[in-house]
């Protein structure tokens, strides 16, 4: 019996009900139990002056990671929201390239998913930002 609750299909329609403005931008590559692959497409809206992908952007791909595995193992859940992240920024991205977020799951509790999340710029071998997350999950009402 699969641990996900979710498929990547099931999700993706999720982010469309959701996040229809953001949605657009996303693509899960890969799903498993412990981690997940999300490609954010990159347009001229992502980018800041000195030719590089802005933080929130980058931000917001490894926000929608966590939430992505974290709606696989528990269901949709749309109040989860995220309570915690430490973000560092380690090199330039490409600003032609989109951006590859490698997410895995280090605890699924009652209250909180926590996970590591590294940034990878489409065509570079190192990671150019790196996110702990924690997202709080509300608890279910009988």
């Amino acid at each position: 019996m699969s641990l996900l609750k979710m498929s990547a299909n099931e999700i993706m329609s999720l982010l469309d009900k959701t996040f229809p403005q953001q949605a657009k931008f996303f693509e899960i590559v890969e799903l498993t139990v412990e981690s997940l692959i999300v490609r954010h497409k990159i347009d001229e809206s992502h980018l800041r002056p000195g030719g590089t992908i802005s933080g929130p952007t980058m931000f917001s791909l490894a926000d929608i990671s966590l939430y992505i595995l974290t709606m696989s193992r528990i269901g949709p859940v749309s109040l989860a929201v995220t309570t915690n992240c430490s973000m560092d920024f380690m090199r330039k991205p490409k600003a032609s390239s989109d951006l590859l977020a490698k997410t895995r799951l280090l605890k699924l509790g009652k209250n909180l998913c926590v996970g590591d999340v590294l940034i990878f710029s489409e065509g570079l071998e190192k990671p150019v930002a790196r996110a702990s997350m924690t997202y709080s999950i509300p608890p279910k009402l009988s």
